[in-house]
């Protein structure tokens, strides 16, 4: 999504844009949920091409769950959530297919006074006046730029699914419905909010609950089993929906009924694929390299915490394009006025997951009823009505 909110802001400041994207099908499924920021739909919203209530749910409380199912603490608070398959086919729709190839992954590229070389997997070779590696979690334009610089395990992963609001009882919807929902643990917390149906259904009844429990598993052997797909092949970085092992998704539903409130454990054992992603932190000391540039994941990579890892990605789009437009297309000069404030920004919101995640798994310091730590600048201002 960092790539295509790239392509479509330079693409509107007069540039001609290639993307190359490594998949060779269009993509879809990456995820589930996402909480929106303004800067997510910055696109959508500066050129009036898609409505957000088009693409999105909202949710107008805060509630925190107490083990037995009530609430225990609420306050008002407006955010709005949608899934990855909308955002992204909300994106592509405002692309150029005929610009957007499949397939094409890259393994080199060359830069000189002029230009930048791409050499892509397919066995050829593309030159350009500017290269945006916007390639997340696993950037090959990172690994060429910065060898040394390597995903760090934050010691827990995000267990993810969603459900179906129709198979829900009654008395679990009611609990649910109208707002995002947090559970604290000694160890770790839940959260459960309302994202578009499958079809993109927005309405109560026929919408998605997604839902994510971030669990501690010890590095080296615990983890490495856990990451080990049916196939019994290592994943690195998430198992996908139907790679999980059963024996792994049967002890998540047991724990779910376990140490759960009835509500949310019902969510979790009703879920028929739970996934799976590993925590990373990834910072880089740079973003720009002459006529190159690193963007979203790709630079730094979020824990989930501030829910702003598709934000910043649009944020490094959208401020990327300002500064073309500004130096009237010196992408050299471009990148070297963009990257000081993506620096900034990145390293703040890192700091602040990284905080959140120490007090919430490791040191029990996330009180009940405190604020979400969602935001890209700041604590809250990922609130839209």
């Amino acid at each position: 999504m960092g790539g295509l909110s790239a392509a479509l802001v330079l693409r509107d400041a007069g540039c001609g844009v290639e993307v190359y994207e490594r998949s060779e099908v269009p993509l879809e499924g990456q995820g589930a949920g996402i909480v929106l920021n303004p800067a997510t739909v910055h696109y959508f919203t500066e050129n009036d091409v898609l409505g957000i209530d088009e693409i999105s749910t909202s949710t107008r409380w805060v509630h925190y769950m107490d083990r037995d199912g009530g609430i225990a603490s609420e306050h008002p608070f407006s955010y709005r959530f949608t899934s990855y398959n909308a955002l992204y086919r909300g994106l592509l729709g405002c692309f150029d297919e005929e610009h957007y190839h499949l397939g094409e992954k890259l393994v080199g590229l060359d830069q000189d006074a002029d230009g930048v070389t791409v050499r892509l997997a397919s066995g050829h070779d593309e030159r350009c006046h500017l290269l945006v590696c916007a390639d997340g979690i696993r950037s090959t334009g990172r690994r060429l730029l910065f060898p040394n610089v390597t995903p760090e395990y934050a010691g827990y992963v995000g267990w993810r699914g969603t459900v179906e609001e129709a198979e829900l009882s009654p008395e679990t919807f009611a609990a649910l419905n109208g707002a995002i929902t947090y559970y604290v643990l000694p160890n770790g917390h839940v959260l459960v909010y309302p994202i578009p149906g499958a079809k993109g259904d927005l309405e109560p009844g026929g919408r998605l609950i997604n839902w994510l429990w971030y669990r501690n598993v010890e590095e080296g052997r615990e983890l490495d089993d856990l990451m080990t797909d049916r196939e019994e092949k290592l994943r690195e970085v998430s198992l996908g929906p139907g790679h999980v092992r059963e024996r792994h998704t049967e002890e998540l539903r047991h724990a779910a009924t376990s140490a759960l409130p009835p509500p949310l454990a019902e969510v979790l054992v009703k879920t028929a694929e739970p996934f799976v992603q590993v925590v990373f932190d990834v910072e880089v000391p740079r973003m720009a390299f002459g006529r190159v540039c690193l963007t979203g994941d790709a630079a730094f990579t979020l824990r989930p915490h501030a829910a702003a890892g598709s934000a910043k990605a649009a944020e490094d789009a959208w401020k990327l394009g300002e500064a073309v437009r500004e130096t009237g297309g010196d992408v050299v000069a471009a990148l070297e006025a963009w990257e000081p404030g993506q620096l900034k920004l990145g390293r703040q919101v890192l700091a602040r997951t990284r905080d959140a995640g120490r007090r919430s798994q490791f040191e029990g310091t996330w009180e009940v009823g405190e604020p979400l730590p969602f935001g890209l600048y700041d604590v809250g201002d990922s609130s839209m009505p």
